[in-house]
């Protein structure tokens, strides 16, 4: 969802981010649930949603030591399939849940002046007029070349006090996101029990939200998205200055009820609170593709189905000179899709492999592979798994890659993507039950199936 920016505009903005109290430990970080809801909506909802999701994503392309903790809110009811995170923000703290998305970098909310937003709940958008540290970016400050303007652009004028900066979020499906970008005080709490204030958190107040992206389905119950991409003014990059220049998070199983809680680590190791000392963490280079430089891209080298090696062509999973293909750790998404070539050969060794009676096709609720699974406890369903650059594999179990919509039916959750028009995503259902740790300065995914712990 993140619009790309210039590189070069990046160095010296976050000089001005800072604490209002130190931390005297360097073992703090900071620790956010990631809040999630109940059940999954109808198949064709999801799936719609993704979509929308995908042509977003896509559309960037060619357009992007201490530590803090955070639960993570699964958006599962409400049609969206995102993981939501409480973020308090202004002077008084006011409460705001976002969408937790690392396919994006800008931080932005529903400001009390948005014409066109609904505020009939309490917490429905951010009330500027009742925080004494709301800011917005002079047109000329720096910071404001980080963002894109609304065109025609606003005239500057470097002497007028009042001359607030402008931007504006076009998205593929003409979905829009436009205010004035600013700086305000947020309230956060570190694994110390310690409250800080970080000053100066540069985020998109927005006045102005149009288009399914970020007033549908996928967006229902969200005040606007929390940007975890790679770029200098995501979430993850302004605190992680101060953190250690990493996150971690650990999305748990949204089937069981009541669902245990999510975290979203800023800061630290990923042993700090997240998993036990004793597990093992696995490691793979995380990619840089220079026309979408905001995505976390990571290198398939084979797929295996039941151990078996799949003939899949390595160049499926090569990154072209336009920028398009690879594959993208994207927690704003719900479905894992594959290039088409690789999907298909997946598809056909599942069919294979699957000793379960496999339902009609009117039936299929928009999935190629779903099986009836009536009087069988314990499905036996292939298993899927990944080997990635630097010797690592990533083998989720079934229930990531296979979802029960409708009664004793399990369908096969993965989607192609046709070659050339994008890049395969691993979504935030293949991502469940492991501990991912992002290290951006080391330029690397860690990854655990063991020990994500709760709080």
């Amino acid at each position: 969802m993140a619009f790309p920016f210039s590189l070069t505009l990046r160095i010296f903005f976050f000089a001005i981010l800072h604490f209002c109290n130190s931390l005297s430990s360097s073992q703090d970080y900071l620790k956010l649930p990631l809040l999630h809801k109940n059940s999954l909506s109808s198949p064709a909802q999801l799936l719609s949603s993704d979509t929308h999701r995908l042509s977003v994503l896509f559309s960037t392309l060619h357009g992007r030591r201490n530590s803090v903790k955070s639960p993570l809110i699964s958006g599962a009811s409400t049609g969206s399939g995102q993981y939501f995170v409480n973020l308090r923000i202004g002077s008084p703290p006011q409460s705001l849940l976002l969408v937790a998305d690392t396919g994006s970098d800008l931080v932005w909310v529903k400001c009390s002046a948005c014409r066109n937003c609904s505020h009939h709940r309490p917490g429905s958008a951010f009330l500027v007029r009742h925080s004494s540290t709301f800011s917005p970016h002079h047109c000329y400050d720096q910071a404001c070349r980080l963002v894109p303007h609304p065109k025609p652009s606003f005239p500057c004028n470097r002497t007028i006090l009042h001359s607030p900066c402008r931007y504006e979020y076009s998205y593929a499906d003409g979905s829009t996101t436009s205010g004035f970008f600013s700086r305000e005080t947020t309230t956060l709490n570190t694994s110390s029990g310690r409250e800080a204030k970080l000053r100066d958190l540069a985020f998109g107040c927005g006045f102005r939200i149009s288009g399914p992206g970020v007033t549908g389905a996928s967006f229902n119950g969200a005040q606007g998205v929390m940007g975890l991409g790679r770029g200098s003014i995501s979430f993850a990059s302004q605190l992680g200055h101060r953190f250690g220049n990493k996150f971690s998070y650990c999305l748990l199983d949204y089937t069981i009820s009541p669902p245990p809680t999510s975290y979203l680590t800023i800061g630290g190791s990923a042993q700090n609170g997240a998993v036990s000392k004793s597990s093992r963490m696995s490691y793979t280079p995380l990619l840089t593709n220079p026309l979408s430089p905001s995505f976390y891209y990571i290198g398939i080298k084979s797929v295996s189905v039941n151990g078996a090696k799949l003939p899949i062509n390595p160049s499926v999973w090569s990154i072209d000179e336009l920028g398009n293909g690879g594959t993208v750790i994207d927690s704003g998404t719900t479905l894992s899709f594959l290039a088409e070539p690789a999907y298909r050969q997946v598809l056909e060794a599942f069919r294979r492999r699957l000793r379960l009676p496999i339902v009609s096709m009117e039936s299929k609720l928009s999935f190629d592979l779903c099986v009836n699974v009536s009087g069988v406890r314990r499905p036996n369903l292939p298993k899927l798994s990944f080997r990635l650059k630097g010797r690592s594999v990533l083998s989720p179990p079934s229930r990531n890659y296979f979802l029960e919509l409708a009664d004793r039916v399990m369908c096969l959750a993965l989607q192609p993507v046709k070659t050339g028009s994008g890049f395969s995503v691993i979504g935030n259902l293949m991502q469940q039950g492991f501990l991912l740790d992002f290290d951006k300065d080391r330029s690397r995914l860690g990854f655990s199936r063991h020990g994500c712990a709760s709080p």
